[in-house]
């Protein structure tokens, strides 16, 4: 499973990066307002950060619109994905942009219909929100289970399912144990990732039993 960073911070992005767990970045135009810069110079920088796709979402909501926009943005660098909402002029725009070549990520998905429709009009990735499905009383991870039953009964079909709205490392165990092929994360949610409070107490205990050798490695 890849993990892209769901931020626009890009001092967030690069101490991630380091990592070597990073393979992509999400950002949207929530994300863009909270860093209160420009869109172009942020979706540049990131993608000079990492080399993975970086999603970065058109604001139009008319075909011709998106167009404009998404070529505008994927002019900026080769490794940018036009974000699109899911909508039958974000479909539109997708079909029209993908046989140009670029990346697209086909955004608000909450149904496996909306999913099969974007994979028909040759979606890079699919999106769909797990996490606010959870809020309104439905389960999430149900819908990643049958996006990724339906694309599996087709091998034409490339697109991939891209976890979004992950509320916790439990979402991203789940997504991977039902094939998705990728989680966009907070940062938050990937450091949550490393902890476990026995690897702190195994660590401790080791530390303690060096300490009374009175060694040293170096």
């Amino acid at each position: 499973m890849k993990f892209f960073i769901d931020t626009a911070d890009v001092e967030e992005i690069r101490k991630l990066a380091k990592t070597g767990m990073v393979d992509g970045v999400t950002t949207n135009p929530t994300l863009i307002a909270k860093s209160g810069r420009k869109i172009m110079d942020v979706i540049a920088e990131i993608c000079d950060v990492v080399p993975g796709p970086i999603s970065a979402e058109v604001t139009a909501t008319e075909t011709e619109g998106m167009l404009k926009e998404g070529r505008k943005l994927a002019a900026i660098a080769k490794n940018v994905a036009v974000k699109l909402p899911l909508t039958v002029d974000g479909l539109t725009a997708c079909k029209t942009l993908r046989d140009a070549g670029t990346m697209v990520n086909v955004t608000l998905c909450f149904s496996a219909a909306q999913a099969l429709l974007a994979a028909k009009a040759g979606a890079t990735f699919i999106s769909p929100f797990v996490g606010r499905l959870d809020d309104i009383g439905q389960d999430g991870m149900e819908l990643i289970s049958d996006i990724c039953q339906i694309y599996s009964q087709y091998p034409e079909l490339e697109t991939e399912v891209l976890v979004a709205s992950v509320r916790h490392p439990v979402h991203v165990v789940q997504a991977a144990k039902m094939g998705a092929h990728v989680a966009t994360l907070p940062p938050a949610i990937l450091r949550q990732m490393y902890n476990h409070p026995l690897t702190d107490k195994g660590l401790a205990a080791f530390l303690a039993d060096w300490a009374k050798t009175g060694q040293s490695i170096l």
